[in-house]
């Protein structure tokens, strides 16, 4: 699988009700969980102060990480995202941590 950087910022619909946005986001914490299971959701994080999330997600090509990954989250409709493919660095040093 791939890796790429997607950066999401959600933006709820005008007179969307409270239940209605509670009902996605608590069915976005069951999803994102299988994701990561699956090993489709690596990493996620969270910029300090700001209501977008930036994350490391994997996928056969970006086709399906659109449709079948990224496409299978509640909050979707309400997303946009911005996604960068990655490919190992020559440099890169391994996971934090791996050991010898």
């Amino acid at each position: 699988m791939r890796e790429f950087l997607v950066e999401i910022t959600t933006t709820v619909p005008e007179g969307t009700s409270r239940e209605e946005v509670d009902r996605r986001r608590a069915a976005e914490a069951v999803r994102a969980r299988e994701l990561a299971a699956e090993g489709r959701l690596a990493r996620l994080w969270r910029p300090v102060g700001e209501l977008r999330s930036i994350g490391i997600w994997r996928a056969a090509d970006e086709e399906e990480l659109h449709e079948k990954v990224l496409g299978t989250l509640p909050l979707r409709p309400w997303m946009t995202p911005k996604v960068t493919p990655l490919e190992p660095h020559p440099n890169d040093p391994g996971p934090a941590d791996a050991t010898p």
